[in-house]
């Protein structure tokens, strides 16, 4: 790979380049990059942003190699990372072989048509978070209604970027016969908008059947939310004793699941045996911060499941050195999507606590009321029956 004129860039060769590092079809060696305010409260959560940022490129499939944080007061206009800056990076990128620019904010679009312009010379390409937790949908997508909220949010994302558009359109099989025209392609991404939320409408619907027939039997739904990570895939495991995938990847799931869990079952003196209460469990995608609204936006029916649900149980990571900010990232999500009903907060991985810092957490946590478990150790799990009976009751 070397530094070339932009001529020898055929516009088929970067549409080649774009499919391949989408698809995950080339290796990938990224090199991320940001701007950072003079903000103590930005530096204060630096670290916890790249480690997040870096988790999503692992999960998608690449490797971070270098990193570069650039301190300014603001960005620069057309490219985000100032110009000395930016040739610093691609010469880097150049002698690492790196051929991904991952920007941890979210680009204007001519930013990113210009970054992009930029890393032509060496055959690389930029995203921002948002593409890159588009791409981990797609890669991790496996109904046909996740497509689609995959394209509709990809379609709110991308749209503004028209008139570097046909690039994506093109990895998607779409052809345009030479077709140049903006204003053309505004209006095919507009009809293509209400073909899927119209698509995506008629799975809300069953899915609304599906609630109402809940409803009608007297079952308990209980929906679970949690920050990506917080263990919420082992505690439904060990709850139901079925096996649900539990990764240490963000969004290792995007569809949301309804598993049926019987408590508290009874044998009488006669021996007669009684199942007890019929519980019915709903999950659905992690919460990370900065959840683009885009997104949020595109999953609103699959959330559904949970905000519609009786008791919502809240599963966090007790031993996160950054634990109160992602209760209040999931919370501000609840608040956003319109979830209203009561909460229980489930502080997992207790058994990543010393004595003094379980003692601690449940001081600082007494006015949640919070459950303390250890899917790892398989403890606290009565308490999570006994609040699911006593909501029933």
């Amino acid at each position: 790979m070397g530094i070339i004129d932009y001529s020898e860039v055929s516009e088929r060769d970067l549409e080649a380049l774009q499919a391949k590092i989408g698809n995950g079809e080339q290796e990938l060696k990224v090199f991320v990059a940001d701007i950072l305010p003079h903000d103590e409260a930005q530096i204060e959560n630096l670290e916890d942003r790249m480690q997040e940022l870096e988790s999503l490129i692992n999960t998608f499939g690449g490797v971070v190699i270098l990193e570069h944080i650039q301190k300014r007061s603001l960005p620069d206009y057309n490219t985000y990372i100032w110009w000395g800056k930016l040739d610093e990076i691609i010469h880097e990128m150049h002698q690492q072989w790196a051929n991904l620019l991952v920007i941890w904010n979210i680009l204007k679009p001519h930013q990113m048509y210009n970054l992009n312009e930029q890393l032509k010379k060496i055959w690389a390409v930029a995203w921002d978070r948002v593409d890159l937790i588009l791409k981990i949908f797609e890669k991790n997508a496996k109904t046909e209604e996740t497509k689609l909220q995959i394209e509709l949010a990809a379609i709110k994302h991308m749209g503004p970027r028209i008139f570097n558009m046909w690039m994506e359109l093109g990895r998607q099989g779409w052809k345009w016969s030479g077709e140049t025209n903006t204003e053309t392609m505004k209006r095919h991404l507009a009809r293509r908008e209400l073909e899927i939320k119209k698509d995506l409408d008629k799975y809300k619907r069953v899915r609304e059947t599906h609630r109402q027939g809940r409803k009608q039997k007297g079952f308990l739904t209980v929906g679970i939310v949690w920050y990506t990570n917080a263990g919420k895939s082992s505690l439904l495991n060990a709850l139901t004793n079925k096996w649900v995938l539990a990764e240490d990847k963000l969004f290792a799931t995007l569809t949301t699941s309804v598993w049926k869990l019987w408590i508290a079952p009874e044998i009488s003196s006669d021996e007669t045996y009684t199942k007890g209460t019929e519980v019915l469990l709903s999950d659905t995608i992690g919460f990370i911060r900065n959840l683009p609204p885009q997104l949020v936006d595109a999953f609103a029916s699959t959330l559904e499941d949970s905000i519609e649900s009786d008791l919502i149980l809240h599963v966090v990571d007790a031993s996160d050195p950054k634990i109160d900010e992602k209760i209040k990232v999931v919370d501000d999500i609840l608040h956003t999507i319109g979830a209203s009903q009561e909460k229980k907060y489930v502080l997992n991985k207790i058994d990543n606590l010393s004595a003094l810092e379980l003692t601690l957490i449940q001081e600082k946590f007494k006015y949640l009321d919070p459950l303390y478990i250890s899917t790892k150790n398989k403890t606290g799990f009565d308490q999570v029956i006994q609040c699911m009976l006593a909501y029933n009751a």
